[in-house]
């Protein structure tokens, strides 16, 4: 499965409605990937320009893909941002495959 990181922050109503009304959003967060197949790695709340980051693993990009439409439809979460991320080993495949790329490439004169 791949891993992703996903950024978040919170719509105003959304953090009012934490507030007056307290709930697990890990849980909520976990329940959502999933659904997709996918699992929850880290969960965390943030100080800067997003609320929160969620780290998952899900099946492919598609079900990335849904984890965001589904979540940015409800209109509680903004700004999420949702990033592919790699592990050493594939750093270096991919470091492998863009010097054969690079290999393979004629830049324009």
């Amino acid at each position: 499965m791949a891993r992703y990181v996903t950024f978040f922050s919170y719509s105003a109503d959304a953090l009012k409605a934490m507030i007056h009304h307290p709930s697990d959003r890990q849980a909520a967060a976990t329940a959502l990937v999933e659904s997709l197949g996918g699992t929850v790695e880290s969960f965390f709340w943030m100080q800067g320009p997003h609320d929160g980051l969620l780290i998952s693993e899900l099946p492919d990009a598609a079900s990335g893909a849904a984890l965001a439409a589904a979540v940015g439809s409800s209109g509680a979460i903004t700004g999420l941002q949702t990033y592919q991320l790699f592990d050493h080993d594939q750093q270096a495949t991919i470091v492998e495959s863009a010097k054969t790329a690079l290999e393979a490439y004629t830049p324009p004169n």
